[in-house]
């Protein structure tokens, strides 16, 4: 963001945001800016330093790379949380990191139903004693309940911060971020990532292996809970001055023709998504793609686990019209 605010790119749109219910918001970069300066203030006023653990328990909506950054930009450490996975995943993370404060929303939408995040986070949260604060964004405007001695509205605690926050000069090595492991296979771990080599290389792979541009618009369909969220939704793209898609729903959600509405509407340059995911819509079928106009598209990324053959030619010839050139990162 430092970076960025000195050139023109100031004025150049960092995140396009859409909702399940239809709603779209454009971030500039100077906007971006300006939002994880004040809610870096606001940590700081709450006690927030250099070397805290701070969770983030939030939806993809674009509070969640705003929270991720204003953590960075103090030299706190974040802990993000998938949004989907349950109230004791949750707690099991914040209480293996010691995090001081937690960062989480009222609720959001998922498949038309609304998720009580604030609900989950408060009962993790019974049992979490280093928790000594609760930034709560109101995301869908519903009830929630309520600790007067521990939650924070957002909003009211960032509206009158100043909308410049200097940045916590840090060493290379000093950590960024802890993201646990899924803990499928015994208890999660927590692997830390660094500030100065991690932001090197997902720069350097981002650049070199899909070429961005200037006037790309750059899709990773990833979760920001997962790394490659965190790597290539909001550090690698960020770090290079691109404009990404954030999207918050379900990928077949009302119907099966989201994603390709998303990629028509907004222009599309460059889609970096899973081989699950290529293998769902391929049982939905192609007429759903072919409705819509995919020739903004240049680039298809697939990421995650092998793709089996039939997933990458189903994926070639009716998203990328069989012009676009595949990256099949996991390799």
């Amino acid at each position: 963001m430092d970076q960025h605010i000195k050139t023109w790119r100031k004025n150049k749109v960092a995140h396009i945001f859409e909702g399940e219910n239809g709603e779209v918001k454009k971030l500039t970069y100077r906007e971006l800016y300006v939002e994880v300066n004040k809610l870096a203030n606001a940590l700081k006023n709450l006690g927030v330093k250099k070397g805290d653990r701070i969770g983030i328990y939030l939806p993809m909506i674009p509070q969640l790379p705003i929270a991720m950054l204003a953590c960075a930009k103090i030299g706190a450490i974040h802990n993000v949380v998938f949004s989907g996975f349950s109230s004791k995943a949750f707690r099991e993370r914040v209480n293996d990191s010691e995090s001081k404060a937690v960062i989480t929303c009222d609720g959001y939408y998922r498949r038309g139903k609304i998720i009580p995040l604030k609900e989950q986070t408060d009962e993790a949260l019974n049992w979490a004693p280093s928790i000594e604060n609760t930034i709560v964004y109101k995301h869908i405007d519903n009830e929630v309940p309520w600790d007067w001695t521990r939650d924070h509205w957002w909003h009211e605690i960032t509206t009158y911060q100043p909308p410049i926050c200097e940045t916590e000069k840090l060493e290379p090595n000093e950590p960024l971020y802890i993201l646990y492991t899924s803990g499928t296979t015994g208890k999660p771990k927590g692997v830390i990532h660094d500030h100065g080599g991690y932001a090197v290389g997902i720069a350097m792979t981002l650049s070199w292996v899909f070429d961005i541009k200037e006037t790309d618009v750059w899709w990773c369909a990833a979760d920001i809970g997962w790394v490659t969220g965190h790597s290539y939704i909001v550090y690698a793209p960020l770090i290079l001055g691109a404009t990404s898609i954030l999207y918050e729903g379900a990928p077949d959600y009302p119907r099966p023709n989201r994603w390709w509405s998303i990629i028509d509407r907004h222009g599309v340059t460059i889609l970096y998504t899973s081989p699950t995911a290529i293998r769902m819509h391929m049982r939905y079928g192609e007429s759903w793609a072919k409705r819509y106009d995919l020739s903004s598209l240049r680039l298809l990324g697939s990421v995650g686990e092998p793709i089996n053959p039939e997933a990458w030619t189903w994926y070639y010839k009716h998203i990328g019209r069989g012009r676009c050139q595949i990256m099949d990162t996991w390799w």
